[in-house]
């Protein structure tokens, strides 16, 4: 006897009827011994054995789309309970971006419409759909959860607009990017747990009034580590220095031809060098095992035993040097008025510019665009690219010769300050002139932390500002002065830490500035402050 086919699929309903329940347990009864054992521990329900009513035939399997789960849709006249994302959950701890998203994560429909009825089988296949996608892994959905405003780093678009599929689908993939990158840095938040400390002055005081011996007998002992000088009286004016990206290691050099490089936190020396010629300015390459030095006639890169790598003849009578790290490019600007871009891992030069201006008085580097900033003598900036031969930009600055320069880690606000006694905040997106201040002397060394306070030196005297460059503060946050006849030469906020290297006529001076360093690291940036020789040796 053939068997009969197998039980038909579950109604609208999500679940078989009691009678054709009993006609296939009839059909696939067993006997004997195994059905008395199963009449004794499988006894059929009352419902189904007094069922009587003929069920029709079974139907044959049909591949069209699946019918809803049984849990989504319990009645065909039912309006269907749409399921949530798991991420709908934390939907809660973002702030909403537009009513659409809040609908969205929510199910509402707004005020004054009713309940909003679909057909069974719609909504089964739209139910069915959202079950075989799976959403990824530890990715909240962009539909359901929303972030605020201040995690976005682009803006919002609207392309239901634009005609072009191709641009379109673009711009669609873009926004996504956009958005993903706003939900990571929300839930990364929580991960940044540091804050930023400052000084604070009680009623009738002023914080710029508090000297480093004051603040050595107020600070724990690790804090004292910190605060250091080195008397070197005679290999200075130490006008070269530079902290590696990670703020561990400094490299100094004198202009008499002294060189030195050391680990500033386990006060360890590295290598030294007395090179018996004029050194010009000194710069860390990508990491603590190389250093290029702007020496009298071209420039030498060292590793850190001190021994001599490479000599770039390209690059004869050296003045500025500038490392590009994401590029491995180290640009040099030299007396003779040029600007070179050379490969320091094949040794190519990759652009030489004449300048036509002179010699460059001073150069820094845009942090977020790596565009070269160089200050001349006619007080002009220019504004460079090893792309393209002729400046991008041309700023008339100062009525003298630009003295130095800096910018900020956002890449939005330039410093300059010229010969002309004045200190100038630009907007380098609209190249506008921002606020002026007054320095008492020309201004000869300007440095930026990455919290934004603005270090500028004349003379003998070290004063930083905080909040200068969005507005103009009336006061300054800290005041040093060296000793009489002490001239500061160089200036450099240590990455990482609330620390300023001061580089003189008779050394080094490692200084306290609470605030200066951004508490919490980024290690997608390649940077840890705390990375021992094996993690370097496995980056590389």
């Amino acid at each position: 006897m053939p068997l009969p086919p197998p039980p038909p699929p579950k109604g609208a309903g999500g679940r078989r009827s009691t009678a054709a329940a009993a006609t296939t347990a009839a059909a696939y009864a067993p006997h004997g011994a195994h059905a008395a054992h199963n009449r004794r521990h499988h006894r059929p329900s009352s419902d189904a054995a007094a069922s009587s009513t003929p069920q029709p035939p079974p139907q044959t399997a049909h591949k069209g789309p699946r019918s809803a789960p049984a849990d989504l849709v319990s009645d065909a006249n039912a309006t269907p309970v749409v399921p949530r994302a798991d991420a709908a959950a934390t939907a809660s701890e973002f702030s909403l971006l537009s009513d659409r998203h809040s609908r969205v994560g929510s199910g509402e429909r707004g005020e004054g419409s009713g309940p909003r009825r679909r057909h069974p089988s719609k909504a089964g296949r739209k139910s069915a759909a959202s079950s075989e996608k799976p959403a990824a892994k530890g990715r909240p959905q962009m539909d359901e959860v929303v972030v605020s405003e201040k995690y976005f780093r682009g803006k919002k678009m609207d392309i239901r607009k634009i005609p072009n599929g191709e641009v379109k689908h673009k711009l669609a993939k873009a926004q996504e990017k956009i958005v993903d990158a706003a939900i990571t840095a929300k839930q990364t938040e929580l991960l940044l747990p540091e804050t930023a400390g400052f000084l604070v002055a009680e009623d009738g005081e002023r914080t710029y009034k508090f000297t480093q011996r004051a603040l050595v007998q107020e600070v724990d002992l690790a804090s004292k580590e910190k605060m250091f000088n080195l008397t070197l009286p005679d290999f200075g004016p130490y006008a070269g220095l530079d902290y590696t990206r990670g703020g561990r290691h400094v490299v100094m050099a004198g202009r008499r031809g002294h060189v030195a490089t050391f680990d500033w936190k386990a006060k360890k020396l590295g290598c030294e060098l007395h090179l018996g010629e004029t050194v010009r300015d000194v710069r860390w390459l990508h990491n603590e095992t190389l250093f290029a030095v702007a020496q009298d006639r071209c420039t030498y890169i060292y590793d850190q035993d001190g021994t001599e790598v490479h000599c770039l003849r390209d690059s004869p009578e050296p003045a500025r040097l500038d490392f590009l790290p994401f590029h491995f490019l180290l640009v040099t600007a030299g007396l003779p008025g040029y600007l070179r871009y050379q490969d320091v891992s094949t040794g190519t030069v990759i652009a030489d510019f004449k300048t036509r201006a002179g010699e460059c008085t001073a150069m820094a580097q845009n942090p977020s665009n790596a565009i070269i900033h160089t200050g001349h003598a006619a007080g002009v900036v220019a504004l460079w690219s090893p792309s393209v031969k002729e400046p991008l930009v041309k700023m008339f600055c100062h009525k003298g010769p630009v003295q130095a320069l800096a910018i900020d880690r956002s890449g939005k606000y330039m410093v300059s300050a010229g010969l002309d006694g004045r200190v100038k905040v630009w907007d380098v997106r609209t190249y506008k002139e921002l606020h002026d201040y007054y320095s008492p002397a020309p201004a000869s060394n300007l440095a930026i932390s990455q919290l934004g306070l603005l270090a500028v030196s004349y003379t003998s005297h070290v004063t930083i500002w905080k909040d200068a460059l969005e507005l103009k503060a009336a006061d300054p946050y800290m005041h040093h002065h060296e000793a009489a006849g002490s001239s500061v030469a160089a200036i450099r906020f240590c990455p990482y830490d609330d620390v300023l290297g001061v580089g003189h006529a008779r050394g080094f001076a490692s200084l306290a500035v609470p605030g200066a360093g951004e508490p919490n690291y980024d290690a997608f940036e390649g940077v840890n402050p705390y990375q021992t020789t094996q993690q370097r040796k496995t980056a590389e």
